[in-house]
């Protein structure tokens, strides 16, 4: 195995622990992280604050943080470590602690089952948190698009959203079952969409019901995530045939139906894992 280490700047670890764990709805749980480790954390004042989880092999005994560069050497690369990324829900500087909310869908994915049979004392870590967007009182309208893995990230942004913004919110989850109370402005209106079960190509009511939605004149802050495919058909419409500027949209995919969150990772640079098809040559 190669020795090279890498030289880029390494962002520092939190290790923090399971200290709650609240079921929300049927197919979704919070869990409330804090501890020692909280010192690491570097806060970025942004909505849609997002954290890279590391999870290795419970049968390997790593003990975090990990020394990843070394691991690389010492590990078969099916062993290494897996990210996966997921919103901060809430940050409590004063009591130190972060809460994170993981779409439950019995035994599949890798952090779903993590969380939903997480104790208290279990150990998570992570790098501090990236993100972009926040809601601008600049735009006239602000539209939020997502399914049940942009919940927390929506709801982040409603409680960052001024009393005086108006747009509305569609979000699709499996059934009444799944929805969450939100404090929207008085100005935004709230759509909760219904499949009847799993998202299917066949089921899913989201891109139909936005581009069927009246569309209202001036300018528009778009926040959109969810699937893959339905992230491309949105933004075909939102920035191909409504005109809204790229730079006023935060549009991505958090996964692929069909697709193992590894393959969906490892797609994201080829032309299939591509919303804005540009971006391959930008």
């Amino acid at each position: 195995m190669s020795t090279q280490r890498s030289t880029r700047p390494v962002r520092p670890q939190v290790v923090l622990e399971v200290l709650a764990s609240e079921q929300l709805s049927e197919h979704m749980v919070r869990l409330t992280f804090g501890g020692p480790g909280f010192t690491n954390f570097q806060d970025k004042v942004v909505s849609d604050r997002y954290v890279k989880i590391l999870f290795a092999k419970p049968a390997l005994g790593l003990v975090p943080p990990y020394d990843l560069d070394a691991l690389r050497e010492q590990l078969a690369p099916e062993d290494f470590p897996v990210r996966r990324t997921y919103t901060l829900r809430r940050v409590d500087l004063e009591a130190q602690t972060v809460q994170i909310d993981f779409v439950i869908h019995g035994d599949q994915g890798l952090a779903g089952p993590w969380a939903q049979n997480a104790k208290l004392g279990d150990q998570i870590c992570f790098t501090s948190p990236g993100g972009l967007y926040a809601p601008d009182p600049a735009f006239d309208r602000h539209l939020l698009i997502g399914d049940e893995t942009a919940l927390p990230a929506i709801s982040a942004a409603v409680e960052d959203m001024t009393p005086e913004m108006i747009g509305d919110i569609y979000l699709e989850v499996s059934g009444p079952e799944d929805e969450v109370h939100l404090d929207v402005p008085n100005g935004v209106t709230l759509h909760w969409l219904h499949r009847g079960g799993y998202y299917t190509p066949e089921s899913t009511k989201l891109e139909e019901t936005v581009r069927n939605a009246e569309w209202h004149e001036g300018t528009v802050q778009v926040f959109a995530h969810g699937e893959r495919e339905t992230m491309k058909s949105l933004r075909a419409y939102l920035n191909g045939e409504r005109g809204v500027d790229r730079k006023a949209m935060s549009l991505s995919a958090y996964w692929a139906y069909g697709r193992a969150e590894d393959e969906f990772q490892a797609e994201k640079k080829s032309p299939i894992g591509q919303i804005f098809p540009e971006a391959l040559t930008a």
